[in-house]
């Protein structure tokens, strides 16, 4: 990777100024609203999304496995939550750090389809967030690539 993609990924300083092709910007945005939107699902649903969305059979386990499965959802719903605002303010405010998030969104999805290999969840049907641990890491790692190569004309 050159100097002037580690200077686009870390930044001596943010600031509002996107420098990357402007796709990757673009679809930034509703990945955005759809961190956010998962977040709260995961916090406020009832089930954390858990049995509705992730289809868990919490009806096949106790109470207590029941309540810690929805527990440890909601707690995941509020670190995407904080990721979630980070990125809408790197959106609004902070362009800048688009790349670097891109690279951590990258390394999210991948990790978490890696633990998933390793330690299985067990669902009736495919839950979302298993397609999307096949095709998310594809996109972001494009992004990221569009994120770092110099766009024509900077976006603030």
């Amino acid at each position: 990777m050159s100097n002037s993609f580690t200077a686009r990924l870390f930044p001596a300083q943010f600031d509002n100024v996107f420098r990357g092709q402007k796709i990757a910007l673009w679809v930034f945005y509703p990945f955005t609203a759809i961190t956010l939107w998962r977040s709260q699902h995961h916090m406020l649903a009832a089930d954390g999304g858990a049995q509705s969305i992730a289809t868990i059979p919490l009806d096949n386990y106790s109470d207590g496995a029941t309540a810690t499965i929805i527990a440890i959802f909601a707690q995941w719903g509020l670190i995407q939550l904080l990721l979630g605002m980070l990125m809408l303010l790197a959106a609004v405010r902070y362009k800048s750090m688009v790349p670097l998030l891109w690279l951590i969104v990258l390394m999210e999805w991948i990790g978490r389809g890696l633990i998933g290999q390793f330690k299985p969840v067990e669902t009736l049907g495919t839950a979302p967030g298993q397609i999307g641990n096949l095709v998310l890491p594809f996109v972001a790692l494009m992004m990221l690539v569009l994120a770092l190569w110099p766009g024509k004309n900077a976006e603030s």
